[in-house]
């Protein structure tokens, strides 16, 4: 199911862990920490906390066992009746006319993907949260959605950024979520079977049983390494469901992938899907020196609908400063109609908030879909 028509709604808080959350009897469950309070900046004068050291990467394609339900990782409880009734009622599932008057000014220029020099990475928006990330020597692909439209959603506003009998040999793959808008099967099908899915704790079963035989499944603050590109799953505001049976069955979170050979190496931050929180805080804090933060900015109307899983314009600019990355791009938009905002809104305000902010003009990459950028 689609984010929109299911998201938490209810005022942010920490839901208590509910029933069914622990292991099925007899299965013993991967790492599994609870998510840890919402971080709170140090008194003044007080010296910050340290970072914690990396983790060891994890074995590539190791098999684990997880709990059930990841319910208990939300960061705000689900919506209930009362929700659902107000929706149906205000029925603000789409932009009105006014708000679709504004596709064909959607920013979209395919263009033929740069030759890189050694020792740089580039990003090639193909459009809403997928990429092609080149990085220390390998291509990834983030959330990889190729095909014309998705479960219950009008087509694609605008073409896929990067026709995909141009792309490079893919050598990896990394999923944030298993909604429909980010976890594309026939985009999947056209990937060789041996290519490595780098997936949330839960996900790897889906993955395995269409054929993929080298699938990592990352818990929160996991990592591990594939020809010296680190890959560490880190969290996010956000949450699971594909079918009306599987709800919070698997993890959801974000992807950091830094080029460990490299005498500088070069750190970028894949957001995935996600509403503002305390999280970027703590990644900011794990994982110093960001270069590029990919950040959602659409698909946030109706507000108190929204607002705990999907960040607007000025909470994903807040979220940039919050990682402490360098440079934000904006992704998430343009796309797919997935919600009430005018279509052209999120480019308009994520442009006004990063000025507002005081941030460089040239570190705001608001890609047209199909244009790179390297560093």
């Amino acid at each position: 199911m689609r984010d929109q028509t299911s998201a938490p709604a209810a005022a942010p808080r920490r839901p208590p862990q509910p029933p069914g959350t622990a292991p099925r009897p007899g299965t013993r469950p991967g790492p599994h920490p609870a998510a840890p309070d919402p971080v709170t900046p140090p008194p003044a004068g007080a010296t910050p906390a340290a970072a914690p050291a990396p983790p060891a990467p994890r074995p590539l394609g190791e098999r684990r066992l997880w709990p059930r339900s990841f319910a208990d990782r939300l960061t705000t409880p689900m919506p209930g009746l009362r929700a659902y009734a107000r929706l149906a009622r205000e029925g603000a599932f789409r932009p009105g006319p006014d708000g679709l008057r504004g596709i064909p000014d959607l920013p979209c220029a395919p263009a033929p993907l740069p030759v890189l020099a050694p020792g740089t990475s580039c990003v090639t928006w193909a459009g809403h949260a997928s990429w092609v990330v080149r990085t220390g020597g390998l291509t990834v692909l983030t959330d990889p959605v190729w095909s014309r439209r998705i479960l219950a959603t009008p087509a694609r506003m605008t073409p896929v950024g990067v026709p995909w009998e141009d792309l490079p040999p893919v050598d990896a793959v990394v999923i944030s979520h298993n909604h429909y808008d980010h976890l594309d099967a026939p985009t999947l099908r056209r990937l060789p079977r041996h290519t490595p899915l780098f997936v949330p704790a839960g996900l790897g079963r889906w993955c395995r049983r269409r054929g993929f035989a080298r699938v990592t499944e990352l818990d929160w603050w996991e990592a591990a390494e594939l020809d010296g590109v680190r890959f560490d799953f880190v969290p996010a505001h956000h949450w699971s469901k594909r079918t009306l049976l599987d709800t919070c069955r698997s993890l959801w979170g974000g992807w950091i992938l830094t080029d460990t050979r490299s005498p500088a190496p070069h750190k970028l931050y894949f957001a995935g899907d996600t509403g503002y929180g305390h999280w970027f805080a703590e990644i900011g804090r794990r994982h110093p020196g960001i270069d590029l933060a990919l950040l959602p900015i659409g698909a946030y109307a109706p507000r108190w609908w929204l607002r705990d899983v999907h960040a607007d314009p000025e909470e994903a600019v807040q979220a940039c400063t919050d990682v402490g990355a360098r440079r934000m791009a904006p992704m998430h938009w343009g796309t797919f109609v997935l919600s009430a905002e005018p279509v052209t809104e999120p480019l308009e305000r994520v442009r006004a908030a990063w000025d507002r902010a005081g941030l460089a003009r040239e570190d705001l990459w608001d890609l047209p879909i199909g244009a790179s950028r390297c560093w």
